[in-house]
């Protein structure tokens, strides 16, 4: 209720600015972005979706494939070896002729985390992505979202957690009351 996801759709076009005096999400100015210039801001952000918002009646390589595909690669030999890459990446790559249904929370948040990553990404915004998940699952997402960072990807993730924010510091912002401020994290030793 404190406008988290809402700030988030706002930074990937889903929801349009209201008001500002300057809205930029990779040098792209979101008040005045046409809506032709959409796509390719998406192009560059991977989502990560609370809900995990994977297609059920897919397995999770067809899941992957149809967002290469939607994202203009042509070639499937480059496809089958971007989903092998990213399904490695997220500890995955024994259960991509799963279904959606067949993994636990965990596995389907990495797949969620594999399709955003997708498309090499600058920026991933990651949606209260541990907030379905038990305490273990939930930091095994943690440390993944930190590598990815480490390797040089931005991540703005949204939660109510503030243990994980106190375990995994890094530049934190409040929202209340409709405004939003930074906030001093002290790591716990």
């Amino acid at each position: 209720g404190s406008g988290k996801s809402s700030l988030l759709e706002t930074l990937y076009c889903e929801l349009d600015v209201d008001e500002a005096d300057e809205a930029m999400v990779l040098d792209r100015d979101l008040l005045t972005i046409r809506r032709k210039e959409i796509p390719g801001l998406r192009r560059e952000v991977g989502v990560i979706f609370q809900d995990f918002q994977l297609l059920g009646d897919r397995t999770i390589h067809h899941n992957l494939d149809f967002v290469l595909k939607a994202t203009g690669w042509r070639i499937k030999e480059r496809r089958e070896q971007r989903i092998d890459e990213v399904l490695d990446m997220v500890g995955l790559a024994n259960k991509k002729d799963n279904m959606p249904n067949e993994l636990s929370g965990g596995e389907q948040q990495r797949v969620a985390i594999a399709r955003a990553i997708l498309n090499n990404p600058q920026l991933i915004i990651a949606d209260e992505p541990t907030g379905n998940l038990d305490k273990d699952t939930a930091d095994n997402i943690m440390q993944l979202l930190k590598s990815i960072a480490e390797k040089g990807t931005a991540v703005i993730m949204s939660t109510h957690n503030i243990g994980l924010v106190n375990k995994y510091p890094g530049k934190a912002f409040q929202c209340q009351d409709g405004k939003m401020e930074q906030v001093i994290i002290k790591p716990k030793v």
